[in-house]
């Protein structure tokens, strides 16, 4: 599985982007997805998790209410959609996908995109 993460860039504190995960190479079929975030300095964390089938999500504490994670299967593609960015949201942000449930740990992925940048100016 190929993972293509898009749609970053820079947007004033407040604002809303649409990250894009698109699979190629095989389907997501029974995969859980997960958005991870690695800022300046810090370790790669979790944001968000999508179930196959999308009935279960699984967010971060702090983009809970702000962000969020839905998938397209027909298009075999997963996004993130984050409003009221702040300052703090700046990051690299990663796509992962694991057969089986998203998990919140990132050692537990198999496939990664190359990550998309996200710059919120304050």
């Amino acid at each position: 599985v190929q993972l293509q993460a898009s749609g970053g860039g820079l947007v004033q504190a407040g604002g809303s982007l649409r990250l894009s995960c698109a699979a190629s190479g095989r389907t997501l079929r029974g995969y859980g997805v997960g958005w991870f975030r690695q800022g300046p300095g810090e370790e790669r964390e979790f944001v968000a998790g999508i179930s196959w089938g999308g009935g279960s999500t699984y967010y971060a504490d702090s983009v809970k209410g702000r962000f969020t994670i839905s998938r397209d299967n027909a298009k075999n593609t997963v996004y993130l959609q984050m409003n009221i960015l702040k300052p703090e949201d700046t990051a690299v942000y990663y796509c992962a996908a694991r057969f089986g449930i998203a998990t919140i740990h990132r050692y537990e992925y198999t496939y990664w995109g190359q990550g998309t940048l996200v710059t919120v100016s304050s």
